[in-house]
């Protein structure tokens, strides 16, 4: 008769074998290498160049075709797609996916002092860690998601520590870190001594990136890292309007931001940067549908596509997206802080160039300012559109009747039929 014990290893390690997809060829061991003073990612003894994004549902095929090697997610749960599937659909593109175990935030109402659900919680990425630690396109382990905001007790680190740990001892082929919502001396400095058995850890930031250089060099930061989030600039780092509501840049703006983050911050990091993922390969609703999704709700790819294709491949793509010169509501662009009358007519302008001469479609929408106050990119609900107030809304020039009093945001949309578009929006106020 088998003990508790053996019959547990057993079960266990029937799970890991049914856990990976048929026909993969098992693990492919992941290490940091340092010499001379610069460190590499290794995959299976080769230097592996991160050329990544990050991404929740399968885009894989097309991301593959612009150049793309690497995903992040942020769940090892089922939703939105199952993890097996995507990683064998990684696979079968030779795409490599640093898993998310989804850790519970202090800011979520998780408390780092509960000894009982701290251990539950590491109980379960225990069996997440022995689903999927052997399948080949598994390249790092990320632990919990910007667990800095918001947080007050250090001891969360504590437990990523003891995940980390528990990886080594199940994992050993593939390195863990956890990502920090961006560049803060005392969070560092929490990591560091708490959680050493970490192998390094990422960070993620927007506008903020472009201060890593002075922020780094100021803390003496000089150890290897990844940027497992970078993109245009966050919501909570622009001009706002009079009454607070912050100004979305273009498709063709936020475009321009990525070239230069590029160029001017993650190329100069080549010593210790162990790679970056662009975020997001999709869309999203973050304050509003367009903010950071490289991607159209209906799937089309705007210029931010095309730069990270350039960036990936050295060339552009044959057939580019839209390119957004400017709008205008009631003649005023969006920093105006534009007001209009309830029930009175504004006239609104997009100036739109495609660089292939395609020609182009216009759609105008209309919709409410979000009152969505969640960070970090919690879940927030998608703005239904309101109907009945625009007048030529396919045109280039279209009639807005101010609605009800209230803040609002007129979004503007440019297709090329080849799959691209461009897009703009403008927030504006309605009073009596």
């Amino acid at each position: 008769m088998k003990t508790p014990q053996a019959m547990l290893l057993v079960l266990l390690t029937m799970a890991a074998i049914s856990a990976v997809g048929a026909g993969t060829a098992g693990p492919v061991k992941v290490e940091i290498v340092e010499a001379g003073g610069r460190y590499q990612l290794l995959r299976g003894g080769v230097p592996y160049k991160i050329k990544g994004a990050g991404m929740a549902v399968d885009h894989i095929v097309a991301f593959t075709g612009h150049g793309g090697n690497s995903i992040r997610n942020w769940t090892t749960g089922n939703e939105p797609q199952d993890i097996m599937e995507f990683l064998d659909q990684a696979q079968a593109n030779d795409v490599t996916v640093m898993l998310c175990l989804p850790m519970q935030a202090e800011r979520w109402g998780f408390d780092y002092d509960d000894e009982a659900a701290v251990a539950a919680q590491l109980e379960a990425f225990r069996g997440e860690v022995m689903r999927y630690r052997d399948h080949p396109a598994l390249l790092a382990w990320i632990i919990g998601n910007e667990l800095n905001h918001g947080y007050t007790n250090p001891r969360v680190y504590d437990a990523v520590n003891d995940v980390a740990r528990m990886i080594r001892e199940l994992d050993p082929y593939h390195p863990t870190t956890t990502t920090v919502a961006g560049f803060f001396d005392n969070v560092v400095a929490d990591i560091l001594s708490r959680a050493p058995d970490l192998d390094f850890i990422s960070f993620q930031a927007y506008g903020m990136l472009f201060a890593f250089p002075e922020l780094m060099e100021k803390a003496g930061f000089d150890k290897p890292f990844m940027v497992t989030e970078w993109g245009a600039i966050g919501y909570w780092e622009v001009g706002k309007t009079d009454w607070g509501a912050p100004i979305e840049a273009t498709s063709s703006q936020k475009a321009d931001v990525f070239m230069r983050a590029n160029r001017n911050i993650l190329e100069q990091f080549d010593d210790r940067l162990l790679g970056s993922y662009v975020f997001f390969w999709g869309q999203k609703q973050e304050r509003t549908p367009t903010w950071f999704g490289l991607l159209t709700e209906n799937g089309e790819e705007t210029e931010a596509v095309d730069v990270m294709h350039y960036i990936w491949t050295g060339s552009w793509p044959d057939n580019r997206a839209p390119q957004v010169r400017k709008i205008l509501l009631a003649g005023k662009d969006p920093a105006a802080s534009v007001r209009l009358k309830t029930g009175k007519r504004a006239r609104a302008r997009v100036a739109v160039v495609d660089p292939d001469g395609d020609p182009l479609t216009i759609r105008w929408e209309l919709k409410p300012e979000s009152q969505a106050t969640q960070v970090g990119g919690d879940f927030e609900e998608s703005i239904v559109s309101l109907d009945g107030f625009i007048d030529d809304a396919d045109s280039w020039t279209a009639k807005v009747t101010a609605p009800a009093p209230g803040a609002y945001r007129l979004f503007v949309y440019a297709y090329d039929g080849q799959g691209h578009a461009a897009h703009a929006n403008i927030p504006f106020l309605v009073t009596e």
